[in-house]
């Protein structure tokens, strides 16, 4: 009978987007969990470590949209942690919320650069390394509205199935590596991505969700915790629902 475990204790992470947000809840559950964290944002103004209730191992100033960048950061996270286990790819932004014939090309291209070719860059950089090792747990977080499409929401919607699409590809890819390479669709949580949205954008997205409430970020951590570790061992190229019974696919 084979054993499991969900003990990533020792293990390395990198959270991207990891100074707030998904990616802060994220990135404390981790540490908690005896995880070693590389916090990777776009700045760090406005964190602080006592108040987030860890020590992350690294703080890297990285922009996800530039896959030079990543590539440099992943680099100076295995020089000073050695072995990355997981790494959780949620930086991201919202964009405009208009119809998408008024979408400007700098916005969409925004909106893309950062949600999907970020995911990519990620995995670019992270997954040799991880086969050279025989493991390795990447958790990409999508967003319902890849599954569904979000009304005034089209680039986010079109980026975010994309990451779903991608992560599908490459996990198959990668089977039998010891690499999973798996999603998550959450529903809207009350993140700073609510500041790029109009109020009655939130009404109505607020308003998709049966259990009537919007989804906690410590819930997404939680998951988060277990798609990262051994235990998800026999799951790859599947997207994990967090939607209050939205999705029921």
């Amino acid at each position: 009978m084979m054993e499991f475990s969900t003990a990533i204790n020792g293990h390395a992470a990198i959270v991207t987007g990891g100074a707030r947000g998904f990616g802060l809840g994220i990135a404390r559950r981790l540490a908690t969990a005896g995880c070693r964290v590389a916090l990777w944002d776009r700045g760090f103004d406005g964190f602080d470590a006592a108040a987030a209730g860890f020590e992350p191992a690294l703080c890297q100033t990285v922009d996800v949209a530039d896959a030079d960048a990543v590539s440099a950061a992943f680099a100076d996270a295995v020089a000073a942690l050695g072995q990355v286990h997981i790494l959780v790819n949620n930086a991201g932004v919202n964009g405009p919320v208009m119809p998408s014939w008024e979408y400007s090309l700098a916005d969409w291209r925004r909106v893309m650069t950062i949600d999907l070719d970020g995911v990519f860059h990620g995995c670019r950089a992270a997954i040799p390394h991880m086969r050279d090792h025989g493991y390795g747990r990447i958790v990409n977080i999508a967003s319902i509205a890849g599954k569904e499409g979000n009304p005034n929401g089209a680039a986010y919607a079109a980026a975010k199935g994309g990451v779903i699409a991608f992560s599908k590809s490459v996990a198959k890819e990668l089977v039998g590596s010891g690499v999973m390479v798996n999603c998550l669709a959450p529903a809207m949580a009350e993140t700073e991505l609510m500041k790029e949205m109009t109020p009655e954008f939130i009404a109505a997205m607020k308003a998709k969700i049966p259990m009537g409430r919007f989804l906690q970020i410590e819930e997404v951590a939680e998951m988060v915790a277990w798609v990262a570790s051994p235990a998800c061992s026999f799951t790859t190229g599947f997207t994990f629902d967090l939607t209050g019974g939205r999705a029921t696919y």
